[in-house]
C-alpha cells in the first residue's frame, strides 16, 4: 500500500495511478469486444487502485454533512464523454434502488462495505414503463473485493450499519450522460428514467 507524507506528492501519485488505469482500460476496450472476461480484468484493476488506501482518505474527499448520505467526487476522466472514474463517499442508510446503467460500470471497495443485490430480468421487455424483476443474488462489496456490471445489467444498493464507506465507481461514459438509465419498482413492475442523483463534485 502507498503512503505519502507529502500532499503534493499524493496528487500526483495518484493522477499518475488514475491516468494510467484510464488509458490501459481504453486499449483493452479498442482490442477487443465487452463480454464478462474483459470487464473482469477492469474490475481488478479497480480494485488493485482502490488498494491505495491513501489516495481516497485524503481530507479533500470529505464524508456528506448534515442529513445528506453521498457525496461524489470526480476523480478522473477520458474526455466529457468518456471513461470516467468517481468516489463515492456514503453513509449508512443511503438506498439506491434498482437500477441499469447503459454502459458498463465496476465498483471496488476503499473502506467500510455496500450490499449490492443483483437481478434477474425476467418480462420480455415488450411493454414501455413494465418490467418484472428477481433477486439473483446478494454481494457485499468490501474492502478486497469489487463488481463489475454489463450496460443492462440491474442492481441496488444498500449502506447498513453504522459506518462512512469509500468506494470507487468506474464507469464507461460519465454518470451525467446517461439519460436513459431505469430505476426500477419492484413492488408496482414499472421502471422510469433515473435521476443523475446528487450533484458531483469536482
Amino acid at each position: 500500500m502507498s503512503t505519502h507524507s507529502d500532499p503534493a506528492a499524493l496528487s500526483a501519485a495518484r493522477k499518475q495511478a488514475v491516468d494510467s488505469l484510464i488509458s490501459e482500460t481504453r486499449s483493452r476496450l479498442d482490442a477487443a469486444a465487452l463480454d464478462r472476461t474483459l470487464l473482469a480484468g477492469i474490475r481488478q484493476s479497480v480494485e488493485d487502485l482502490a488498494a491505495e488506501t491513501a489516495f481516497w482518505t485524503d481530507p479533500a474527499y470529505a464524508p456528506p454533512e448534515g442529513e445528506e448520505r453521498q457525496a461524489r467526487y470526480l476523480i478522473g476522466a477520458e474526455s466529457d464523454t468518456g471513461i470516467t472514474l468517481y468516489l463515492n463517499v456514503m453513509r449508512a442508510g443511503k438506498k439506491i434502488p434498482p437500477h441499469d446503467h447503459t454502459t458498463w460500470a465496476c465498483v471496488a471497495a476503499v473502506e467500510g462495505s455496500e450490499h449490492n443485490t443483483l437481478y434477474d430480468r425476467l418480462d420480455d421487455e415488450s411493454q414501455e414503463g413494465h418490467a418484472e424483476l428477481a433477486v439473483r443474488e446478494v454481494v457485499e462489496i468490501r474492502p478486497g473485493t469489487s463488481v463489475g456490471l454489463m450496460p443492462d445489467d440491474i442492481h441496488s444498493v444498500e449502506i447498513r450499519g453504522d459506518q462512512v464507506i469509500r468506494h470507487l465507481h468506474f464507469y464507461g461514459r460519465p454518470l451525467e450522460t446517461l439519460t436513459e438509465r431505469k430505476a426500477f419498482d419492484l413492488v408496482s413492475n414499472t421502471y422510469k428514467i433515473m435521476a443523475v442523483g446528487v450533484k458531483t463534485r469536482t
